[in-house]
């Protein structure tokens, strides 16, 4: 059974920075498209970044570009999602997910992990 396991998060104060991980298991990271999601409370869950096979041409929402960074290191089978500058609008629960597709505005993913919340006070 596919799992991705997301970790990192944490209370951080606006302009602070986390950097969330995310590990899977039972199949080889490598081959897979992946990426971020958030879900604020009382709002519908929302793309936050996918990285490709390779590492290369990372995809922000226009949300975060500038401020977070998705990365991978296929020998540690890992993904990281840096968070610096955050602001109290970036309080939601991310999920890492992995597999599917992105088309060009949006990434929808095989294979969802459980999520870590991440709180940022004012």
């Amino acid at each position: 059974q596919v799992q991705l396991v997301g970790s990192g998060g944490g209370l951080v104060q606006a302009g602070g920075s986390l950097t969330l991980s995310c590990v899977p298991s039972e199949f080889t990271f490598s081959y897979y498209i992946a990426g971020w999601f958030r879900q604020a409370p009382g709002k519908e869950r929302e793309f936050v970044a996918s990285i490709i096979q390779t590492g290369d041409d990372p995809r922000y929402a226009d949300s975060v570009k500038g401020r977070f960074t998705i990365s991978r290191d296929n020998a540690k089978s890992t993904m990281y999602l840096q968070m610096s500058s955050l602001k109290p609008d970036d309080t939601a629960i991310y999920t890492c997910a992995a597999g599917g597709y992105y088309n060009g505005k949006n990434y929808y993913p095989n294979y969802w992990g459980q999520g870590t919340q991440v709180t940022v006070s004012s």
